[in-house]
């Protein structure tokens, strides 16, 4: 389907203030999603706006914090749970060396890359 130019930029108007995603937009209007992007971007660059900030999985992928450990309670575990815990700070330890942010305990959420950089 084609559109006009005001038609595109009306679209990539709607994307760049966020009333729709560009998934919504290609959907709704038989387009690819790359190009309610590039609709996005012209209506950007027409207009003279900044890019937008999109906040990637990555940065909402956190473990979540963990109640300070207090020498009582590992004398209260027994010799099975001390030694999960040690396996389990093993590999925490390892994936931090990696560059792997961990959601919960990481068998079912699933790691992703803690930023672009190598930490090698």
């Amino acid at each position: 389907m084609k559109y006009t130019r005001d038609e595109r930029l009306d679209i990539g108007r709607r994307i760049y203030q966020g009333e729709i995603s560009r998934f919504e937009a290609a959907e709704k209007y038989g387009i690819g999603s790359d190009t309610a992007r590039n609709y996005m971007r012209i209506y950007r660059a027409e207009n003279h706006l900044p890019a937008r900030i999109v906040e990637s999985n990555a940065d909402k992928i956190k473990e979540p914090p963990r109640p300070p450990v207090r020498l009582e309670d590992y004398e209260s575990m027994t010799k099975e749970e001390l030694l999960h815990e040690i396996v389990r700070a093993k590999i925490i330890e390892a994936r931090l060396k990696k560059g792997y942010i961990v959601k919960g305990d990481g068998i079912l959420e699933g790691c992703s890359p803690s930023d672009s950089k190598s930490t090698k």
